[in-house]
């Protein structure tokens, strides 16, 4: 009988595995590289975390987009010569964005890394499904992958802060393309050259549908990015955002229910689980989105140093592989999805009410430990359940739309997270610091004696009568700064932690949360 595999024969299955999910991590390192550090990435491109955050938005939307055409290129090129060209051009976007500092071009690189991203999923994810022989495999191979996609940001970052200890930022990102010529390697050693899929034309792409839905991805992310920065709707660019968003968002819905072969097929929402899934995705992603507002505390209250930060985040990512293998172990047993739901949600909900006792000027490192491993145990615990819970629900023939359900609500949980943490600090954090700062008045002795007694500190290091006034004031406006920040985070966290508790409620009285997910089900998964 002819073997009708792409790999070569002499490959086992052990190595073809291990080469799969090498080549998956590409997404990792592309995800990881500069959200691993974000000021340092900010200062490199001399621009603010705000962009920063658009240019992530940038690749994730663009790689969001992208799944929905990508088939039709992997079906019109071999899949040996299509993968090599397509990590290629990886490495290639790679280091070529060690050389930009104009943040337009950055911000180009970012659409084809998104594109490039996008391209090998479905073929490399179909080719890893098809090694798995049973339920159990499925599920060990699947919280390996996406377990390593969670950990890319304390892997990344830790390395990103050795780089920068002993290199200059560009030979990390040397490192990453060079890893790019390790796929192409592998690929060349051990795929064959024939199809694996019927050749399909290229005119077939849906090119109107691509520019639409890129376009509403694009502009949302830009407003939920920039709308406090440029106060919502008082700018005409937010309120041109948003129409334009609005409107191409609803000439794509539009577009797909009229066609007959739809590039994103809206049936998918037919089906019960798969629209909990989104919402829960959607959800789970705007409650880790807090985990930021507890580093920034860090670095800029706790006045811990990059490198400290970036090894505490070690005891978190212990948490999430605990997590991905305790939700490994409820799912091979066949636990009730909606357990599953319960004890992650609760864990990070009680990660919430604890931290938010935790926000004080200065904390030990054995204070927060416990909460913050627990909050990395119920990320873990969550995620894979959540994406095969979202993907596995509908028939095979949609399995390429309900993953990009479950992308998307990853995409705008994240977008959205960072919008609302955003905005509410500031309200928050402007809010106490206009509170507080009606202490330092004539009127109160108790204010008037810190700052005779902070002049008289500064006036003892040699600084002249007013000089010493002006850094005592700035240095009680500075500790006011730092109380509003805390008082924030705390009032954040409490709010956060009081929302997942009606979730779980919610989740507990749900009764459309299947008892166990058809795993097998679908082919095809994209996370």
């Amino acid at each position: 009988m002819e073997d009708k595999s792409i790999f070569k024969s002499w490959v086992p299955k052990w190595a073809i595995i291990t080469i799969l999910f090498v080549c998956l991590l590409h997404s990792m390192i592309l995800l990881g590289v500069y959200t691993s550090n974000v000021t340092y990435a900010a200062s490199f491109l001399d621009i603010e975390p705000e962009d920063l955050q658009f240019a992530m938005c940038v690749t994730y939307g663009t790689l969001l987009a992208t799944i929905l055409i990508e088939s039709r290129f992997s079906s019109f090129f071999p899949a040996k010569n299509y993968l090599i060209g397509v990590y290629s051009l990886i490495g290639v976007t790679i280091v070529a964005s060690g050389y930009v500092d104009n943040f337009a071009v950055f911000l180009l690189l970012r659409v084809a890394e998104g594109i490039l991203m996008a391209l090998p999923a479905i073929t490399i994810r179909q080719l890893l499904i098809e090694q798995f022989d049973s339920k159990n495999a499925i599920i060990i191979g699947f919280s390996f992958y996406y377990g390593s996609l969670l950990l890319s940001t304390p892997f990344i970052m830790n390395i990103a802060v050795w780089f920068l200890d002993h290199y200059d930022w560009k030979y990390m990102l040397y490192v990453s393309g060079g890893l790019q010529v390790l796929n192409v390697f592998l690929i060349l050693v051990t795929f064959r050259g024939h199809r694996i899929t019927k050749k399909i034309p290229l005119y077939q792409i849906d090119w109107m549908s691509y520019f639409l839905v890129l376009t509403a991805i694009l502009c949302g992310a830009y407003f939920f990015v920039y709308a406090e920065k440029k106060y919502w709707f008082e700018s005409s660019q937010m309120v041109l955002m948003l129409i334009m968003a609005l409107i191409t968002g609803g000439l794509f819905i539009f577009k797909e229910l009229l066609v007959k072969r739809p590039t994103f097929d809206f049936e998918v929402f037919k089906y019960a689980n798969l629209r909990i899934g989104f919402l829960l995705f959607f959800l789970f992603y705007i409650s880790r989105a807090t985990l930021s507002l507890c580093h920034s505390a860090m670095y800029s209250i706790w006045n811990w140093d990059p490198s400290r930060v970036a090894g505490v985040q070690y005891i978190n990512g212990l948490g999430n592989v605990i997590g991905l293998i305790l939700a490994a172990y409820f799912l091979m047993k066949s636990v009730s999805t909606k357990i599953i739901f319960l004890i992650g949600f609760s864990l990070i909900a009680l990660y919430h009410f604890w931290f938010t006792f935790l926000f004080v000027p200065d904390v030990a490192l054995s204070d927060i430990i416990v909460p913050y491993f627990l909050q990395g145990i119920g990320v873990g615990f969550l995620f894979v359940p959540l994406i095969l819970f979202t993907t596995s629900s509908v028939p095979a023939s949609m399995a390429v739309s309900s993953g990009i359900v479950g992308v998307s609500g990853r995409f705008w949980g994240s977008t959205i997270g960072f919008c609302v943490m955003q905005n509410a600090t500031v309200f928050l954090n402007k809010k106490h610091f206009f509170k507080l700062s009606q202490f330092v008045t004539g009127e109160n002795p108790e204010a008037q004696q810190t700052i005779a007694s902070t002049t008289q500190s500064f006036i003892a290091k040699g600084y002249s009568a007013d000089n010493a006034n002006v850094l005592a004031m700035k240095k009680i406006f500075g500790s006011i700064a730092k109380q509003s920040t805390l008082l924030a985070d705390m009032e954040i966290y409490t709010i956060v932690g009081y929302c997942l508790l009606v979730l779980i409620i919610l989740i507990a009285c749900n009764q459309h949360l299947r008892q166990t997910m058809t795993l097998v089900k679908s082919k095809i998964w994209i996370g």
